[in-house]
């Protein structure tokens, strides 16, 4: 079992959202986020003051799954987050070691599918 973290561009969730629904993944949780990475920030006119702003919005994407479907995630993330320049995002997974699912209190894989 593997948890996938994406962090991606706020225009682009519909993107993301329509290339894993094509290859039949469809829970996920997606949250607002700031962060700050190679992209640094930008700066920005507020009242004719200038303003640095470094902490760029993003969407955080997560979705835990069973090991079969997590290339298959992943390449489905890239296809619909990747723009080619600097600010697409990042994507990483880690290790799931315990997942309960509450209703049933089925556990493992088949909490997850």
């Amino acid at each position: 079992m593997k948890l996938i973290t994406a962090y991606i561009r706020p225009e682009k969730l519909s993107d993301v959202k329509e290339t894993l629904a094509d290859v039949d993944i469809k829970k996920m949780s997606v949250t607002n986020s700031l962060g700050c990475g190679q992209q640094g920030g930008y700066t920005e006119t507020y009242r004719g003051v200038d303003m640095e702003i470094n902490l760029i919005k993003k969407i955080r994407i997560e979705i835990a799954l069973n090991e079969a479907y997590v290339d298959t995630a992943i390449k489905a993330i890239i296809k619909g987050a990747k723009t080619g320049k600097i600010g697409d995002g990042k994507i990483f997974v880690t290790d799931i070691l315990r997942c309960i699912r509450i209703r049933t209190e089925e556990e493992g894989e088949e909490a997850i599918g």
